[in-house]
């Protein structure tokens, strides 16, 4: 299985941006996967996952900013973002789990599929 994200970019304060994320190689797409982000000096975060549930599930701070899309046939993750602020700036990373259920608090080493990550900056 192998995740290649892209998209991102820089924006300023205000803006949208998408990241979307391609998945390959025999996957069950009912699976857990998400979206995590890291900001510099500080931990990878999740901030949307969905599983078997289909039902994304998004961290308070982008509740409602961010809306992620999960499309089976194309094998595609994407992530829509909106009214982005400074504090959204991170590399952000899909990743993908052999788990069925799982919560924003899924530990991160119950990821075992990484794409390479991509950059989004906001500048105010």
């Amino acid at each position: 299985v192998q995740l290649v994200e892209s998209g991102g970019g820089s924006v300023q304060t205000g803006g949208s941006l998408r990241v979307s994320c391609a998945f390959t190689g025999y996957w069950s797409t009912d699976r857990c996967m998400g979206w995590f982000r890291q900001a510099p000096g500080k931990e990878r975060e999740a901030i949307v996952i969905i599983d078997q549930d289909a039902r994304p599930k998004y961290a308070d701070s982008v509740q409602g900013r961010f809306t992620m899309t999960k499309d089976n046939a194309k094998k595609s993750l994407d992530l829509q973002m909106r009214r982005l602020k400074p504090e959204d700036t991170a590399a952000y990373f899909c990743a993908a789990s052999l788990r069925w259920y799982c919560s924003l608090w899924t530990s991160i080493d119950e990821y075992i599929y990484w794409g390479q990550g991509t950059q989004v900056t906001v500048s105010s």
